[in-house]
């Protein structure tokens, strides 16, 4: 099924703010999405698709690099990008 892919408020300003090449693997993940549908994009093994648990439980993350997740919600024929996170592994 191919999805729109639409960007929170708060996922556009992280967004501005990120590098560069962050911010442009980012807009390859929502053009792959939109183009060849969720469910295929899911299967391309270096996103690191995965369901949140937690207080984040209803979303889904993807590795955009390794000190960078972004995150998602389904919702009927649409994705909503959510927010990008830095991941530092020092803060857990």
């Amino acid at each position: 099924m191919i999805f729109k892919v639409i960007i929170s408020k708060q996922a556009g300003k992280e967004l501005e703010r990120l590098q560069r090449y962050v911010a442009d693997l980012c807009f390859a993940w929502i053009l792959d999405v939109e183009r060849r549908g969720l469910d295929e994009v899911k299967k391309v093994p270096s996103f690191h698709d995965e369901p949140c648990k937690g207080k984040l439980k209803g979303l889904r993350s993807i590795r955009l690099t390794r000190g960078y997740r972004a995150y998602y919600r389904i919702e009927k024929d649409q994705v909503e990008f959510v927010f990008v996170e830095r991941v530092d592994k020092h803060e857990y």
